[in-house]
């Protein structure tokens, strides 16, 4: 299977000696977790025997993951949440039942439904050059915003090198266009159109454009349009300079190789993820804006159907899933698909989406997993939507 759902926003392995060298105490999970049985479901109801729990329970005990936690809403709108193993493994703590967690690239599903909603709105082409919008940003070593598309950048066909092969080992606050000229040192990956290729700096750029045509930030933008009308009370874009986590949540972790201790990787400044991966949400809150993009509420349908418009996409996606325009079409062993994206960020993996008709899944981990764990999550998601 092809690795995850959701780019590997993370760093190069100068930053992430430097994450652990600026972590006070490395914690070896064995002794901890050998102590601590997983944390008991919080589901509402459920006669039948349990597969998501049993999930999380083997993620935690055969895949050496600190914390997972997990909310699945039915069709008819019930929602039941899990969670397994600690939440901290320095206090043994449980791990909170709908805690907040850095949702890495789900990030760029957010940054697409705005850039939508402007398409919606007559402020932006969908086909315009980036050129029209930021005239004279993107030139370099065949590179030229002139020839790329807002569309290409959506889809990840626009050819533009990714600044995050980059990044110094500075763990600091990163201003966006300080971002793109990291990536504007280097040649064009291949020419606008002619391949797919996930790449972080296409949502970079994407907000960029956000920011110029609205003439506010793009976290003010994101919470206006989307998190405070769906009401997502637990989902917000770290301000600059905020390192930590703002409401209840299980402690991420970072592990340099299979079997090396795990660190407290928990507080960071996310700025070199922004428009890319920044965001920190909740299962339920996932849950709630896939289900509410996929109903119309966030985009008219025109739109929407863009939005909707796939291509076959490679790694770091399961295989025959297929991306639109920030939004990932997953299949199911129902012969069916979901709707999502998923993220992975320094110290927390994510994968879920919605079906069709309306059930939704979405699951974290407290660490970046290894192959194993990442084909379980998605094994767990599958479980969830198809049964």
């Amino acid at each position: 299977m092809h690795e995850q759902t959701g780019q590997r926003l993370r760093s190069s392995g100068r930053r992430r000696n430097a994450l652990r060298a600026a972590t006070a105490v490395a914690v070896v999970v064995g002794g901890i977790m050998a102590m601590s049985a997983p944390a008991p479901s919080t589901a509402s109801a459920a006669p039948r025997p349990d597969t998501v729990q049993q999930g999380l329970n083997t993620l935690v005990s055969s895949d050496g993951v600190p914390g997972a936690l997990a909310s699945v809403m039915g069709r008819d709108g019930r929602t039941r949440t899990y969670t397994a193993g600690v939440g901290d493994l320095a206090t043994g703590a449980k791990v909170p039942g709908n805690g907040q967690v850095r949702i890495g690239s789900n990030t760029k599903t957010f940054t697409a439904v705005v850039v939508l909603q402007l398409v919606a709105e007559g402020k932006i082409g969908l086909d315009a050059s980036v050129g029209t919008y930021l005239p004279g940003l993107l030139r370099g070593d065949e590179i030229d915003g002139r020839r790329i598309t807002v569309r290409q950048l959506l889809q990840h066909t626009s050819g533009l090198p990714n600044y995050t092969k980059y990044l110094s080992d500075d763990i600091r606050y990163y201003e966006p266009r300080e971002l793109l000229d990291l990536a504007l040192q280097h040649k064009a990956d291949f020419a606008p159109g002619a391949r797919w290729e996930y790449n972080n700096t296409n949502y970079l750029v994407a907000g960029l454009i956000v920011q110029k045509v609205t003439g506010r930030p793009l976290a003010e933008e994101m919470d206006r349009r989307v998190i405070k009308p769906l009401g997502l009370r637990h989902t917000y874009f770290p301000a600059p300079g905020e390192v930590t986590i703002r409401e209840r949540h299980p402690k991420g972790y970072y592990q340099d190789s299979p079997g090396a201790p795990l660190v407290d990787a928990t507080q960071w400044d996310p700025s070199w993820a922004w428009a890319a991966g920044q965001l920190v949400s909740t299962n339920a809150d996932l849950n709630r804006f896939f289900s509410e993009l996929l109903s119309g509420r966030l985009l008219p349908k025109a739109q929407l159907d863009q939005m909707r418009t796939t291509i076959p996409a490679g790694y770091p996606f399961a295989a025959g899933a297929r991306y639109g325009l920030g939004l990932v079409s997953t299949p199911l062993s129902c012969d069916s698909v979901y709707w999502g994206h998923g993220g992975s960020i320094t110290g927390y993996e994510t994968r879920g989406g919605v079906t069709e008709d309306g059930r939704a899944v979405n699951v974290a981990v407290t660490m970046q997993p290894g192959q194993a764990a990442k084909e379980r999550m998605d094994s767990i998601v599958d479980t969830a939507l198809c049964r």
